[in-house]
């Protein structure tokens, strides 16, 4: 009789100990935080830019190819003018597809890169998605040359301060600048390194785009 209280001691002190354990592991286990992010893509498709085009149009479907169903994108057309042609799934690869093919061809009367403009409508859009719980991103694709009217482009001694504006509403924003020559990224560099520092701000030229993908997916918190 002894022997069977002491093993039925025995097993229950176990089991207490095992529930004991069992409880400390998934108290301690950390369930991820998802936000949704919303990537606002600003393409180049100005006279300068029509021969990497087409490499950086599919390199953008690389990119939404990395984001998720619940991620939303607007792609802002940067030529002239600038103007939104998709927004919507960055999973919808036959919509996206079909609004980059009917918007970015090249147009001889579209002679300027409102690079200025496109980058203004991208802030925006991205405090308006933050107020909607998306993590917000920019990505420029484009040589980032200055043409046409000056007041389209972007004013480098302003933006700065710009973007700390955006912080403050969205401190969590980043920026990435793609295919672009190498002394203009260094230039962005100087200008927005400081502000966005080296997680948030992500710049690469065409030979390391695929470098840059990683790091920017982390960013936006992936």
């Amino acid at each position: 009789m002894n022997k069977r209280l002491i093993t039925l001691g025995i097993v229950i002190l176990l089991t207490c100990l095992v529930v004991k354990l069992l409880w400390a592991g998934v108290k301690n286990i950390k369930v991820d935080d998802f936000h949704p992010a919303a990537v606002m893509f600003v393409v180049d498709s100005s006279a300068s830019n029509q021969a990497k085009l087409p490499a950086q149009k599919k390199f953008l479907k690389q990119i939404c190819a990395q984001l998720d169903p619940e991620d939303q994108i607007k792609i802002i057309k940067v030529s002239q003018d600038a103007y939104i042609i998709y927004e919507g799934s960055p999973q919808n690869t036959s919509g996206i597809s079909k609004s980059m093919e009917a918007f970015t061809q090249f147009a001889p009367e579209d002679k300027g890169t409102a690079y200025g403009e496109g980058l203004k409508k991208a802030l925006s859009y991205s405090l308006v998605m933050k107020k909607e719980g998306y993590v917000p991103a920019v990505v420029i694709i484009g040589d980032l040359e200055n043409e046409g009217a000056t007041e389209r482009q972007i004013d480098w001694n302003t933006l700065p301060e710009n973007i700390k504006n955006v912080q403050k509403y969205a401190p969590d924003i980043s920026l990435m600048f793609l295919y672009a020559h190498p002394q203009k990224l260094d230039m962005v560099k100087e200008k927005l390194g400081y502000i966005l520092g080296e997680q948030k701000l992500v710049l690469a030229p065409e030979q390391n785009v695929d470098k840059a993908l990683r790091k920017f997916i982390t960013a936006i918190g992936r």
